[in-house]
């Protein structure tokens, strides 16, 4: 899009950017909704956000649950949203994997080598 054209629609008011504590009381219709960084949400959180979603609207929920910043006794909602989402019409999960990495082929390793880190952890918490 470019700084510029994304300037001119956010000045238009066709592109709007809040903090999820704005969404309260909202109800977004005829919106592409994107909730980024969703890792970082709770469960209520979550769920006040996915239930602003308005006539004719589309919403993209994504996060990282491997980089959860949330205290450890928090749950994140983007970890419980599919166990309690599954089945519903109309949502869809999409998982990526380091093969989607667009970064420094580095990252590919890095993420690799920490998902066999924490299932060695995994394995030996049992």
């Amino acid at each position: 899009m470019g700084a510029d054209s994304f300037q001119k629609k956010l000045e238009k008011g066709i592109i709007e950017i809040a903090p999820l504590a704005y969404m309260r009381g909202r109800t977004l219709d005829n919106a592409f909704i994107i909730l980024d960084e969703a890792q970082n949400t709770t469960k209520e959180q979550l769920k006040m956000f996915l239930t602003r979603i308005g006539n004719g609207s589309i919403a993209v929920v994504n996060g990282d649950v491997t980089q959860i910043d949330l205290p450890r006794d928090v749950l994140s909602g983007l970890k419980t949203a599919p166990k309690i989402l599954e089945g519903i019409d109309g949502i869809s999960f999409v998982y990526f994997t380091e093969r989607d990495v667009v970064r420094h082929e580095l990252v590919k390793q890095i993420i690799k080598a920490y998902e066999k880190y924490e299932k060695g952890i995994t394995k030996n918490d049992s």
